[in-house]
């Protein structure tokens, strides 16, 4: 049995563990790279870094003259287990450096360019095997409404990534944009429904038919919210249009929504929406081909992940999808209608270069 003196010793020597994890200080007094130092526990770290690095960037979206968007960016590094910490400014020098050099220049430049470029720096600066970047910026669509022809802007969401390795760099362009979705669901419920009221009203089956193929069934409607992302493998020199991709993810949705409406256009939207009511699975499969569709000569290499989300109005709940792969996949799947063995999730094929 363990005695008390036995019990006070471990106490110290884990009091002393900690103080050496927490704070490994030699005896010398002499200035010294902390951060270099072997650590007390010597395990790798998958993701060392900042978050929420916010900067005012000067970038172009599509062909556009390029202007100013309040951005946040995300940025780590792979730690060994060599080391004990990173050199956290240098994260910020370099973030600092890229956007002085890229940005701010007479054409501005694109945010999967700028991730590349910061990812790249990071993992040089500070000696590491990977490193990953995140944009996420706020940009302004001009539309008009539907139908008055109202001015509207419109506010999507910008994303690059980047993951630099010794084997190359990988990254991504996405967007995320809102629309209005409806349940099909709840639709045939309702329209079942109407047939029998009409039917005991004494309407004919063709009067029927006539009725609800005119006036659109209520549904219940949701806020969505989808996200499209293609990927570029390392050496590819590819550009995607982010007004197509744009496009492509709000046209999966039954509508768009607009800042801005007359009465009539609120009249065209819910129509629209009504007229076409569709599952979360259904926009995430409209985004897949979409893609296929929009982008016939991209190679079977590049990356496509696809995500919606649905905010319920009668759960309580949301309700999303997702799909990822590579379009290689996804055209033989669509070709075949079969499901591939395997699928690419987002982090194996950012990862693939570290294999």
């Amino acid at each position: 049995m363990a005695t008390l003196n036995d019990l006070r010793g471990a106490r110290r020597q884990a009091s002393r563990v900690r103080r050496e994890v927490m704070d490994p200080r030699p005896s010398s007094s002499e200035p010294r790279d902390v951060q270099a130092e072997l650590p007390a526990v010597r395990t790798s770290l998958s993701r060392v870094g900042l978050t929420g690095v916010e900067k005012v960037i000067q970038i172009g979206v599509d062909r556009g003259s390029p202007q100013l968007f309040s951005a946040r960016l995300d940025c780590f590094v792979e730690l060994g287990p060599t080391r004990r910490g990173a050199h956290m400014s240098r994260f910020e020098e370099v973030i600092n450096d890229a956007v002085g050099e890229l940005v701010f220049d007479d054409v501005g430049t694109r945010a999967e360019r700028l991730a590349r470029e910061v990812a790249e720096r990071v993992r040089e600066r500070q000696h590491a095997r990977r490193a990953e970047v995140t944009i996420t910026a706020r940009f302004p669509e001009r539309r008009r409404a539907p139908v008055s022809g109202t001015p509207t802007q419109e506010i999507s969401t910008l994303h690059a990534r980047a993951v630099a390795s010794e084997r190359g760099t990988r990254w991504m362009l996405g967007v995320s944009a809102q629309g209005m979705t409806t349940s099909p669901y709840a639709q045939a419920v309702l329209l079942a429904r109407a047939r029998e009221r009409l039917a005991a009203d004494g309407f004919s089956e063709a009067q029927i038919a006539r009725v609800v193929d005119t006036v659109p069934v209520a549904t219940h409607s949701q806020l969505g919210v989808g996200t499209l992302h293609l990927g570029c493998p390392a050496g590819w020199a590819l550009e995607f249009d982010v007004a197509v991709l744009l496009d492509i993810v709000e046209g999966a949705m039954p509508s768009e929504i607009f800042e801005l409406l007359k009465r009539s256009d609120e009249a065209a939207v819910v129509e629209r929406a009504h007229r076409r009511p569709r599952f979360v699975e259904d926009s995430v499969r409209a985004m897949i081909a979409g893609v296929v569709e929009r982008f016939p000569a991209a190679p079977d290499e590049v990356f496509v992940a696809a995500a919606q989300e649905n905010i319920e109005t009668i759960h309580r709940h949301n309700v999303t999808a997702e799909r990822a792969g590579s379009l290689g996949e996804l055209r033989s799947e669509l070709t075949a209608g079969e499901s591939v063995t395997r699928q690419t999730s987002m982090r194996e094929w950012l990862e693939a270069n570290d294999c």
